[in-house]
C-alpha cells in the first residue's frame, strides 16, 4: 500500500445519510493505505475515523493531495473547486443531491468510484473558467472567477437593472433587464440554461452571455470567443446591481460600475471514471425522451 497519498474529503454535512456514507468512503480509503484530510468547518460533523488530518479552508487546503473527493450535489462541488483550483489538483464529485450535472458518479456507483480513484483508473479534464472584475471609477471592487456563470442582476425585485452590453471594446446592445449572466460551457447546463441559454458541450472553447428578461428586441444569447472580453455596464443613472459567481461570491455594484469578463487563468480539472460521451450525459441528467419514430 501507498501511504504517501492524500485526499481531501468534502461532504455536504448537513444531511445525517451523507455523514454516514462519509464514514464507509473514509473505511475503504483506509484499507487501500489513502489518507484523507477534512475541513476544519466539516470536521466536528464527522466521526473522527473519517480523516487524518483537519486542514482550514482556504487556498491551501487540498495542497499536496491527489485530489479533492466530493460528497453532495454540485453546489457541494463548486465548493470543493474554490479549494481545488488554486491547488491545481483535480475534484471528483459522487452525486447524493439532486441532478448533480457536474458529479462524476452517482450515489450507487461510490464504492466502484472509490475503487477506480485507489488503482487510479481514472483521467483528467480541464474546464475552463471566466475571470471576473468590476470597477466603478477605475477603482477594483470585485475580483473573482466563476466554473459556471458571473451573473449581474437587479438588486431589487421591483426594479429594472439598465445594462450596455459590449464585446471586445465595442458596444452590442443597451437595454433593461433582471440581469446577464456570463457562462462557460460547464454552466451552460446550469443557470444560463435556465435563462434561455444554449447547451454547449464542454470540449467547446466559449463563452455565452445570455440575457435575463431583456426589455428590447435583440436580447438573444450569444456565444462569443473564450479570447474575447464581455463587459457589463451599469446606467450610472439608474439602479444598483448584484455580481454573483457560481451562485457563491456575491458583491454589491453600484450604479456606473463596468464589469469585465474574460476567459479564465486557471481551469478546473476534473475527474473523469467514463468514457461516456457528453450526449448520452445529457440526456441521463435531463432524462430527455430519446425513444421516437425510428423505434416504433
Amino acid at each position: 500500500m501507498n501511504s504517501d497519498r492524500e485526499i481531501l474529503l468534502v461532504v455536504h454535512t448537513g444531511r445525517v445519510e451523507n455523514r454516514r456514507t462519509a464514514e464507509k468512503v473514509a473505511g475503504w480509503f483506509a484499507a487501500a493505505g489513502v489518507r484523507l484530510r477534512v475541513l476544519d468547518d466539516e470536521a466536528p460533523d464527522l466521526d473522527s475515523s473519517c480523516y487524518g488530518a483537519v486542514v482550514r479552508r482556504g487556498p491551501s487546503a487540498a495542497a499536496g493531495t491527489e485530489l479533492v473527493f466530493v460528497l453532495g450535489g454540485d453546489g457541494t462541488l463548486l465548493r470543493a473547486a474554490e479549494l481545488a483550483r488554486p491547488a491545481g489538483v483535480p475534484v471528483l464529485g459522487v452525486n447524493l443531491g439532486r441532478v448533480g450535472f457536474l458529479a462524476e458518479a452517482e450515489s450507487e456507483a461510490l464504492e466502484e468510484a472509490v475503487a477506480l480513484v485507489v488503482k487510479q483508473g481514472y483521467r483528467v479534464e480541464e474546464r475552463m473558467t471566466v475571470d471576473v472584475t468590476a470597477t466603478l471609477d477605475g477603482v477594483v471592487i470585485a475580483d473573482t472567477w466563476a466554473l459556471n456563470e458571473a451573473s449581474l442582476e437587479k438588486s431589487s425585485r421591483e426594479r429594472i437593472l439598465d445594462v450596455l452590453i459590449e464585446v471586445d471594446g465595442r458596444p452590442v446592445s443597451s437595454f433593461g433587464c433582471d440581469g446577464v449572466l456570463c457562462a462557460t460551457p460547464t454552466g451552460s447546463t446550469a443557470y444560463a440554461y435556465s435563462a434561455g441559454g444554449p447547451i454547449v458541450w464542454p470540449d467547446v472553447h466559449a463563452m455565452l452571455v445570455v440575457p435575463s428578461n431583456a426589455h428590447a428586441m435583440f436580447s438573444r444569447p450569444m456565444v462569443v470567443s473564450p479570447h474575447s472580453v464581455v463587459s457589463v455596464e451599469v446606467d450610472p443613472d439608474g439602479h444598483p446591481a448584484v455580481l454573483c459567481c457560481d451562485g457563491r461570491r456575491t458583491f454589491d455594484v453600484p450604479p456606473g460600475s463596468r464589469v469585465e469578463i474574460v476567459g479564465g487563468s486557471l481551469p478546473i480539472r476534473l475527474v473523469r471514471l467514463r468514457d461516456e460521451p457528453f450526449t448520452d450525459r445529457l440526456v441521463d441528467k435531463f432524462d430527455l425522451p430519446v425513444q421516437g419514430w425510428r423505434s416504433r
